[in-house]
């Protein structure tokens, strides 16, 4: 990443204006990387009753199975209280659990503490959510088309409507950099460059060199479909994929890395090739690889409904296994040519207030005011956003 200087570049809070805290979930067994022991989960709540029920959900000050709440906004979760729901498993989404870790979450209000309804409201196909991480060495950023659970870094949506309207980008900010890069900016082009130029500071130094607007942003783009994972399938240099040299276990419980042989060890299963710039990979300090398998293999707490949960490896954790080592390898690789563009604020935040871009309007800091859909309130009372 660039290396923080003090040269009067934009911040990402003025360039992203809005922006919301990440949810919080406040009990865990909501979530997980298998949707089908999600579900299991949800019907082993409802057979329990009374005590047993309150305990297996696990309530918090801000959750209990007394909670009146209203639905997620574009999801199908009931309204009625825990203490006496019957209805069927709202159907699990996919949600960004932790960095490059996609898990399942039981989209129902009554399960999460903090569910931040303005990030749901504006999630389609369009969006890409800008999720900052906590620091430390790997991605500043991360970009998903997933509703991120990262914590504690702020979430910017790149759009503060659905179907991609309204772009949450300082107002006039894509005409000035067209302007003085002397070519049409798009947002996702400003996002992508944010994503190659962003400091630890989080400062986003622009610039109006045409030439390295387009390297940076051409980084940008490519970081962008890796981590959206777009299109087909990614390889490796020289065409290569990571497959299964050795059968996996029905249930692994160690991992390590031979580096001589590129090959990853699951037990007795093996993975090759693996790149060492995929095992290394890092973000807040964390080998993503080692995150990913511990948090499928660890041992859930007995009696709890997070301990529900497959009772062999499934065989799409290996998928996923598989495209994730590709998708880490390609990232640092693109990561390290990021590190060697030598990027300096030519365009400044003073540049930006004489311009009449900054200082960003208050509204420009909240979310759209009106959405043109009803949602339910609680126990089904009609509410209008």
């Amino acid at each position: 990443m660039p290396s923080v200087t003090h040269d009067d570049a934009p911040l990402l809070a003025d360039l992203l204006p809005w922006s919301v805290a990440p949810p919080r979930l406040g009990r865990g067994w909501p979530t997980g990387p298998d949707p089908a022991s999600l579900k299991a989960r949800w019907d082993a709540l409802l057979k329990a009753e009374g005590p047993d029920r309150e305990a297996l959900f696990e309530p918090t000050r801000s959750r209990t199975l007394r909670s009146a709440v209203g639905q997620l906004p574009g999801q199908t979760g009931g309204t009625e209280k825990l203490a006496r729901a019957a209805g069927p498993c709202a159907e699990p989404v996919r949600v960004l659990h932790a960095p490059f870790d996609e898990h399942w979450l039981i989209p129902d209000h009554r399960l999460i503490d903090t569910a931040r309804p303005e990030l749901w409201r504006v999630a389609d196909e369009h969006q890409v959510f800008v999720a900052e991480t906590a620091g430390g060495p790997g991605p500043m950023l991360i970009a998903t088309p997933l509703l991120p659970l990262l914590r504690p870094g702020r979430v910017r949506p790149l759009y503060r409507r659905p179907g991609g309207v309204e772009p949450n980008l300082a107002p006039g900010l894509p005409e000035y950099l067209g302007e003085r890069l002397g070519r049409s900016v798009t947002p996702s082009d400003v996002l992508a460059w944010t994503l190659t130029a962003v400091r630890p500071d989080l400062a986003v130094p622009l610039t109006d060199d045409p030439g390295l607007w387009a390297r940076g942003t051409e980084l940008g783009h490519r970081l962008l479909w890796l981590m959206r994972r777009d299109g087909d399938r990614p390889k490796l240099p020289g065409g290569r994929r990571p497959y299964v040299r050795a059968p996996l276990p029905s249930r692994p419980l160690g991992l390590h890395y031979d580096r001589d042989e590129e090959t990853l060890h699951l037990d007795e299963g093996r993975i090759s090739p693996v790149p060492p710039e995929a095992w290394d990979f890092e973000v807040n300090g964390v080998r993503v690889l080692e995150e990913w398998f511990t948090v499928r293999t660890a041992e859930p707490e007995p009696g709890t409904l997070s301990a529900i949960r497959p009772a062999t490896w499934p065989q799409t954790w290996t998928s996923e296994l598989l495209e994730l080592i590709t998708i880490l390898a390609l990232t640092a690789e693109v990561t390290q040519r990021q590190a060697e563009l030598t990027v300096t604020a030519r365009i400044t935040a003073t540049d930006l207030r004489k311009a009449g871009v900054f200082p960003v309007p208050e509204a420009a800091r909240r979310p759209a005011s009106v959405l043109d859909h009803h949602e339910e309130g609680p126990e089904g009372q009609l509410g209008l956003l």
